[in-house]
């Protein structure tokens, strides 16, 4: 078996501004065999995954649920998702 190449970043899209980032600088959305859609903090949840990054404009409520709805399938309303907004000042 091949091993993995100790430089080998994994990349993902963010699914509000279609960027390519690292896996480990975004949030991941998945949706559940039930329909529910939740934020799994651990990256490892069962279920239709999604990735978004940390830029306060793709986690405004309206866009995020857009961006939600078109990426995983199912209905999310604009507020439903709370992330928290990271600030790179701080």
């Amino acid at each position: 078996m091949p091993k993995r190449r100790p430089d080998h970043v994994p990349m993902r899209t963010c699914a509000a501004c279609r960027q390519v980032r690292p896996k480990r600088s975004l949030t991941r959305i998945v949706r559940g065999a039930d329909g529910s859609v939740v934020i799994d903090a651990t990256g490892k949840a069962a279920g239709r995954g999604t990735y978004v990054c940390d830029d306060p404009a793709c986690r405004e409520p309206r866009r995020l649920a857009e961006a939600v709805n078109r990426a995983l399938g199912a209905a999310v309303e604009p507020g439903t998702l709370k992330l928290e907004v990271m600030d790179a000042a701080t």
